[in-house]
């Protein structure tokens, strides 16, 4: 077998290509993700200034992934030479930088929905991001959603409007959906709302926030492509989209007001030695990602980030007696657990199309073809024969 110019050979699809099931690589980098995810805001809480230039933190965090990938690389079965082998300058302009600036954009949606929005709709809205990797993931790699995982992307949106309070626990049962009574008070209520809500609201808001979730799932879309349909290396991914992210936040310091801030208070203002502790945590996360990309794709990585709000609301019970865990924690968890199975187990299975049954009807043509000139090169033969077995008997009653 040839070896492929990134030290990668795998000849037919695996699992985590064809979406079947998930391998165990794709399942301890989703629980990974998950753990890490769920303990991101705690150990940010407990160890980060709030005072803190928050974009120094981003540039050491893209500083602490670049190092684990060369580490990781260095030190793997695959080296540089087979990993670099058909690398050029332009592949990593259309690979890297595209999905760094587009992160970058999505950051600063973001950040302008969270300052214009509540935590609750900020929440609700980010879930969407999971849909939009969906349906992006269906634009650039054609791949299809199976009307059961359609059913368990609603279902784990569902899931995460549980655990983050917005959908009630009744939502659950028949008899909410039966009381006419309580969806006219909710309809009613919806009303309200919406009418006193300014434009500012939805222009500085919601369509960020909407924007940002689309961004979200393009970027993993266009990472899936790169490191699944190109079968790139996960850590050499890593390092590219840290080169491009380190680049374009250097650019920004010259206009950004942390640019500003850095000039005055110095690059390191607020720092202390345990603010490298969550920094090394999402530098991690942000290398899971990659991995939970390549192995079980963009949608899935959804899947791990619900798991991982679950996870938070363990940790958080289990050191602040105050916060325990709540029900729609429990249910919220069963529903992202089963959207999962769902999921996994119902892939989309392309049918037998018209173009299949015409190639089969080419080839029975042909078949049949082969078939009568065979029959017709058999009959040629034969008289051939006849008359050279004439042409001898003439010969010898000559001599």
């Amino acid at each position: 077998m040839a070896k492929q110019s990134n030290g990668h050979a795998p000849s037919k699809p695996s699992s985590k290509q064809s979406g079947v099931s998930l391998s165990y690589q794709a399942i301890i980098a989703m629980s990974l993700l998950a753990l890490q995810f769920g303990i991101q805001p705690i150990v940010t809480q407990q160890f980060t200034s709030k005072k803190i230039i928050k974009s120094t933190v981003i540039f050491m965090q893209e500083v602490v992934k670049l190092i684990i990938g060369v580490i990781g690389i260095s030190l793997g079965k695959t080296g540089w030479k087979e990993v670099t082998s058909g690398w050029t300058f332009l592949s990593w302009i259309r690979l890297a930088l595209l999905p760094a600036t587009i992160y970058l954009i999505q950051n600063m949606c973001s950040l302008l929905a969270y300052q214009n929005l509540d935590a609750i709709t900020y929440n609700v809205l980010n879930q969407t991001k999971t849909l939009s990797a969906a349906l992006c993931c269906y634009l650039l790699l054609k791949k299809k959603q199976s009307t059961v995982q359609m059913l368990a992307l609603l279902l784990l949106l569902m899931a995460a409007l549980v655990m983050e309070g917005v959908l009630p626990m009744d939502v659950l049962l028949p008899s909410y959906w039966l009381n006419g009574k309580q969806g006219t008070t909710n309809g009613g209520d919806l009303s309200e709302t919406l009418s006193s809500l300014s434009p500012r609201h939805f222009s500085h808001g919601v369509l960020p926030i909407m924007v940002a979730s689309f961004l979200s799932g393009l970027a993993g879309a266009i990472t899936q492509k790169s490191l699944q349909a190109g079968n790139r290396n996960a850590l050499l991914f890593t390092i590219e989209l840290c080169v491009a992210s380190l680049l374009l936040l250097a650019a920004s310091f010259a206009t950004s007001d942390d640019g500003k801030q850095i000039a005055q208070r110095g690059f390191f203002s607020e720092w202390n030695a345990f603010t490298l502790i969550p920094i090394l945590t999402n530098s991690a996360g942000g290398i899971l990602v990659g991995l939970v990309i390549k192995y079980a794709g963009t949608v899935r990585k959804g899947f791990a980030l619900i798991f991982g709000i679950l996870i938070s609301g363990i940790f958080q019970s289990l050191l602040d007696e105050d916060k325990a865990l709540s029900k729609e924690d429990v249910v919220g968890g069963m529903l992202a657990a089963l959207s999962l199975w769902m999921h996994a187990t119902h892939p989309y299975v392309v049918a037998a199309t018209t173009t299949t049954k015409q190639q089969q009807q080419q080839r029975k043509q042909q078949q049949t073809i082969h078939a009568s000139n065979g029959a017709t090169n058999g009959t040629t033969n034969g008289t051939t024969s006849k008359a050279v077995r004439k042409g001898g008997r003439k010969s010898r009653k000559e001599d």
